[in-house]
């Protein structure tokens, strides 16, 4: 009996080039085609998408709603807003009608200008229901945003091929950047590589072994060690094989955020490109005068070549914002 094939979920049949399947921010290489307006989540974008863009967002929409209502007053005619007991019939009225249309929305209300119309009234009423909603709408959304948990896991800039006991191995360190604690967490490792025999192309997945895949506790910095022994699909491979083969390693991590008291996941992957042989990693961490013990992040990556002897700056790589 034929023993099944491996597959993750990321699929070992496929045709033309192809990129790396896990991006260095995390997410899958894959684009998604042939969705409709149906299959488009705006909370989920909402949520998921960078602080920056997220408050781009809002802030677009909180112009184009006060313009679309400020463009209302403004057909409406210069008898629909009054100023005092006068009409607002300067030139610069639509300046007028977006301003008023801010104080409806936000429900600020300054009085200044006050709908003189029953149509203008209408449009008010309209505009404060819609305001009311919107920024209901606005503080979950927010809300969400910061009570999501998520892990920030920096992983070394390169993975290296290192001296292991009396054979050798393949590394690649973590640290949490952040002062939260994770608990226990667990690393899985994964070599994906691609066969082209008889014309065709197809991946194939094999989970590596590692020297220790669990940890009780992550204050400091994790050294993930893959050991290459007979047994290892990297025993006798160079990195001619490697790049032939189009390697990929992937890293799924997991791990219990004792602040938000649940499982945060991260991914990253390491390219045959990005792999250092003959490398060792520095110290990212000691003990100062007074006694207290420092994890310096930003050396988390330094790495030293046997044949140089001279420290490499590859500090950790955090994941990119989700997009």
């Amino acid at each position: 009996m034929q023993t099944p094939s491996f597959d993750p979920g990321l699929t070992q049949k496929y045709d033309g080039p192809l990129h790396r399947v896990i991006n260095p921010d995390g997410s899958f290489n894959v684009l998604r085609r042939g969705t409709n307006w149906r299959d488009v989540n705006p909370y989920l974008h909402l949520v998921s998408i960078s602080w920056t863009r997220f408050f781009g967002w809002v802030l677009l929409g909180y112009i184009l709603a006060n313009s679309l209502f400020a463009t209302a007053y403004f057909l409406l005619g210069p008898g629909a807003l009054t100023r005092g007991i006068d009409p607002v019939v300067d030139s610069h009225r639509f300046l007028q009608c977006f301003f008023f249309s801010s104080q409806t929305l936000t429900t600020v209300g300054f009085g200044a200008i006050a709908p003189a119309s029953p149509a203008a009234n209408i449009v008010a009423a309209l505009e404060a229901l819609s305001g009311l909603l919107g920024f209901a709408v606005a503080t979950g959304l927010l809300f969400g945003r910061v009570s999501r948990p998520s892990a920030r896991i920096g992983f070394s800039r390169n993975a290296l091929i290192a001296s292991y006991q009396d054979g050798t191995s393949f590394q690649f360190r973590m640290v949490n950047r952040r002062a939260n604690t994770l608990i226990e967490p667990a690393a899985t490792l994964m070599l994906m590589t691609v066969d082209r025999t008889d014309g065709s192309s197809r991946r194939e997945f094999k989970v590596l072994r590692l020297e220790r895949p669990s940890i009780m506790l992550f204050p400091l910095t994790w050294t993930v060690v893959h050991p290459i022994d007979g047994d290892s699909p990297l025993s006798g491979k160079t990195h001619a094989d490697l790049e032939a083969l189009q390697a990929e390693f992937i890293v799924l991590v997991k791990a219990w955020d004792e602040t938000f008291s649940q499982t945060v996941h991260q991914r990253f992957s390491y390219r045959y490109s990005e792999l250092v042989w003959g490398g060792k990693f520095t110290p990212a961490f000691g003990v100062d005068t007074k006694g207290e013990l420092q994890v310096h992040v930003d050396k988390v990556g330094n790495y030293v070549t046997e044949s140089s002897g001279v420290i490499e700056n590859s500090a950790a790589l955090p994941p990119a914002p989700l997009k």
